[in-house]
């Protein structure tokens, strides 16, 4: 499961370059996912000099290249609809592909996600989005390893451990990974199910 950086933190880069390296990378991503497996990306779109970048787009672009099929694509809200953004887009995009899994079409979930859940920094996933993509990897594939590059504070790498799965992160920031090493979840019980939360120190 990848989120991959934004064209500012390459500002040695033109926006073609980036461009060109994020469709490299998320070839590699998704050349490293067993055939059975799933490549999730999260990302949400820039706004560059007038310019809008899909990122939904380049991930399709690399997964088009090495053959793999898309299996979903939701629409996260970042803020509630009607409220205007600037440089970011108020969604993001949560695309799924594969080289050869295909569930069955019963086992399909809503498109649109209206809330991402608590996070921990601004670029960082939601908690709800974390434990979609737990869900969804338990349900449907035999995978019970979870590879994060580009893991940022590492919430998804929580979540996943009080799943019960396996979860390995690979940040370059020292910062960000030694939160992410701390980073943790707690399951809540309420009116007789257990949720995940972040304690409120996060």
């Amino acid at each position: 499961m990848a989120s991959m950086p934004d064209y500012s933190e390459f500002p040695h880069l033109s926006l073609e370059e980036w461009q060109e390296w994020f469709v490299g990378a998320a070839e590699q991503v998704l050349a490293s996912c067993p055939p059975d497996g799933v490549s999730i990306f999260y990302q949400s779109d820039i706004k560059h000099e007038g310019v809008w970048v899909d990122k939904g787009f380049l991930c399709q672009l690399a997964a088009r290249k090495l053959g793999h099929a898309q299996l979903w694509h939701k629409v996260i809200a970042r803020v509630a609809p009607g409220i205007p953004t600037f440089g970011r887009p108020g969604y993001g995009h949560l695309l799924c592909f594969s080289a050869g899994l295909r569930p069955p079409l019963e086992r399909s979930t809503a498109d649109i996600i209206p809330l991402r859940g608590r996070t921990t920094w601004a670029r960082g996933l939601g908690l709800e989005v974390c434990r979609l993509i737990c869900r969804y990897l338990i349900k449907n594939t035999a995978s019970r390893i979870l590879v994060a590059p580009f893991c940022g504070e590492g919430l998804l790498l929580a979540v996943a451990n009080q799943m019960g799965l396996e979860a390995v992160g690979i940040e370059l920031s020292r910062k960000r990974a030694e939160k992410a090493r701390r980073q943790e979840v707690q399951p809540v019980k309420r009116y007789g199910s257990t949720s995940l939360e972040l304690p409120e120190s996060t």
